[in-house]
């Protein structure tokens, strides 16, 4: 789970590195092709079911990696270009504001030429703003312009609904403005950690060099911004901490704040960057780490003014290199290359096509739907999520270690679950952002940047919009909402192999199921259950129940703990752990569903198999079959709080009873967790 969403394992850092290779998956039914029937399934499940794809998959040089969700995801894509290339050959003629905005911002994304000829032109009155900082005042200042802008340095600063009064929108305060992935790239002494930031110094000296400094002056100012961004990530939260809900929820005011970090005037940085709401000292907000805020704070009165300079100058080129003359794209792509092991940059279009869904994704979105998912599909999805619910709800009903008052509260939280499916209700308007078909790439991305931060602080103080959707329609994912207690499902991946009306169930069960039943347990894993059914953070479980579960989830950490995800870097249980929960349950209960399903319907073997190791095949096949570049790997379990998608199958499968009974598994089989460590808690 996310700060504000929990994704199926289809996250950002693992959406834009999936690709498509090699044979593709038979949305009817499994694909023997895929399986390497000399591995026994009760010792390597994964292998068994994938083993043959991922022996002969080729990952093109411009991924990370292939998988199930990248097959979808570029499906997608090449539907959404459709759509964006028609708007953007018809700018002239079209009467829609929102369809000529998607048209525009196409072609100034798509016009490499002009790109070329620029160079670095369309951020030189930005950066000449850093460049003329000479106080500390005028430090504070350039935080708000770029804040402002949507540039997290050193902090992000949106919306949420507030934890304890779930009704209304809190401002949060969250650490930001680091360059490498997280905090700890920063410390790590091991050689392969040492040679990305060497990397990111060189990228970094490169790009002053390539914005006016002299190449003696690049390099010290590069090592000013690896000085100053390791002092801000040694008071950042690591990312187990950021998992730490209530630790991360401290709802001060703006008094609070500034006698916290006396170190700039809190209310004056709010002013300049246009919040009228946090501009005096009742204004509200939550910080999720009053550390790095004091450390901020403790920086802006002991840190040179020179380093700020250097390190905003930085922060302003990086956040936008990708979209300026090949030279600074190829620059930016050599450090790319170092955290994920791709080989060649994306074709402009992909990243074109991927940055019109961030800034327009609801515009665009109204097209994808119509194209890829018919009302049929609709009907068919809510029903498999109302089969899961009720799934869950017999599940919950027959624990054995759950009193009878926390089940209550539990079928109370999950009956008043919102189900989202396909695309919102009420579409976004998109009438206040500012395209323009004379400004470059970059200043286009900026006016998005700009409007989406504009749009999460109108929502300070005010009530939440619950109907608002948090990805777009034709995205390749899922979450589950803790403050809103709700599951949503675009239709991005309600698409063959996850979800085909005309798929053999046992497909779309241990496919989307599989999914529906993640994004639920969610709900109740270890951050999701401190959320009462209305969403706020409040504890509704009895003493004894919390110890239970508590004790339940320490042996999903410690399972996860053994696994290896590539050469000698092991999963981290405690980082995965919401995630893993979520795997395990929304197995169970997607398989509950199913038998209720062949209860109702019937059985059938399919080409030598049962529907209970069909429904287990497609779970390693349309789910979690990937192939990853070993650098794309070690940077997940670095940062991301899934497990590598190998462990997914075998870690969740093995701890399935049902599972061992489908294949025949025994005692001592490595598919089948013993007694004494097996998972189970929902």
């Amino acid at each position: 789970m996310t700060r504000r969403t929990s994704t199926t394992g289809l996250a950002l850092v693992a959406l834009l590195t999936l690709a498509t290779a090699g044979a593709h998956a038979d949305p009817k039914g499994v694909t023997r092709a895929f399986m390497n029937p000399s591995v026994s399934p009760c010792e390597d499940f994964f292998k068994y079911a994938n083993g043959g794809w991922a022996d002969t998959a080729q990952i093109p040089a411009s991924y990370t990696g292939i998988s199930t969700g990248r097959e979808v995801f570029d499906r997608n894509q090449e539907l959404l270009r459709s759509a964006i290339e028609a708007a953007a050959a018809n700018v002239a003629n079209e009467k829609d504001a929102t369809v000529r905005k998607v048209g525009i911002l196409y072609a100034t994304l798509m016009d490499s030429a002009r790109a070329d000829r620029e160079g670095w032109e369309p951020i030189k009155p930005l950066l000449a703003q850093m460049d003329g900082i000479k106080t500390k005042a005028d430090v504070t200042k350039a935080f708000a312009t770029l804040t402002a802008m949507g540039i997290n340095a050193p902090w992000n600063l949106g919306d949420e609904a507030d934890f304890k009064n779930s009704t209304m929108t809190l401002a949060q305060l969250n650490q930001s403005g680091l360059g490498m992935p997280e905090r700890d790239y920063y410390f790590r002494p091991d050689e392969k950690s040492v040679a990305i930031r060497n990397a990111y110094v060189a990228y970094a000296q490169k790009m002053f060099e390539m914005t006016g400094r002299t190449p003696e002056q690049a390099q010290q100012d590069a090592a000013k911004v690896l000085a100053l961004e390791t002092a801000l990530a040694e008071s950042s939260l690591t990312r187990v901490q950021l998992r730490d809900i209530e630790g991360n929820y401290h709802n001060v005011s703006v008094a609070d704040l500034q006698a916290m970090a006396p170190g700039l005037d809190w209310a004056a940085t709010f002013k300049a960057a246009g919040l009228p709401t946090l501009a005096k000292p009742a204004g509200r907000l939550n910080l999720v780490s009053p550390s790095f805020v004091r450390q901020v704070s403790n920086l802006v009165q002991k840190t040179p003014v020179d380093d700020w300079r250097a390190y905003l100058h930085f922060v302003v080129v990086r956040s936008s290199s990708g979209w300026l003359s090949q030279a600074f794209v190829d620059e930016r792509f050599k450090y790319v290359s170092m955290l994920t092991g791709q080989k060649q940059p994306s074709p402009r279009w992909k990243r074109s096509v991927q940055a019109v869904d961030g800034a327009l994704g609801e515009a665009v979105g109204k097209t994808y739907v119509a194209k890829a998912f018919s009302p049929e599909a609709m009907t068919r999805m809510k029903e498999m999520v109302d089969n899961l619910q009720a799934a869950l709800s017999e599940r919950i009903a027959g624990l054995d270690w759950m009193s009878a008052d926390t089940k209550a509260a539990a079928q109370k939280k999950l009956a008043a679950v919102t189900k989202k499916v396909g695309y919102p209700d009420k579409w976004r308007d998109y009438s206040a952002l500012e395209v323009d078909a004379k400004g470059s790439a970059v200043t286009n991305l900026w006016h998005a940047s700009s409007f989406g931060q504009r749009r999460s602080w109108n929502k300070f103080d005010k009530p939440v919009d619950r109907g608002e959707w948090a990805i777009s329609p034709a995205t390749v994912n899922a979450y589950y909402n803790p403050t809103f207690n709700e599951i949503v499902f675009p239709a991005g991946i309600l698409q063959p192999p996850y979800f085909d009306v005309a798929a053999d169930d046992a497909m779309n069960y241990g496919g989307i199921g599989a999914v529906i039943g993640h994004e639920m347990t969610h709900g109740f894993d270890d951050e999701g259950r401190k959320f009462d059914a209305q969403g706020n953070m409040k504890m509704w479980w009895t003493d004894e129940d919390d110890r239970k579960f508590t004790d339940k989830a320490k042996v999903v950490s410690s399972q996860y703990d053994t696994y290896v995800a590539v050469d000698t870097l092991h999963v981290n249980g405690k980082l995965t752990l919401g995630e893993n929960i979520a795997d395990i349950g929304g197995l169970k209960i997607a398989y509950e569903a199913y038998q209720k399903f062949l209860a109702k319907h019937g059985r059938q073997d399919i080409d030598g198999f049962t529907p209970e190791q069909r429904f287990f095949l497609a779970f390693a096949q349309n789910c979690w079959r990937n192939k990853n570049r070993p650098e794309a790997t070690r940077s997940q379990v670095l940062t991301d709080p899934h497990s590598p998608n190998y462990w997914r199958v075998n870690g969740a499968l093995s701890n399935s009873l049902e599972f061992r009974k489908a294949f025949g598994c025994k005692d001592g089989d490595r598919m089948v967790q013993p007694e004494t460590t097996r998972a189970q808690i929902w």
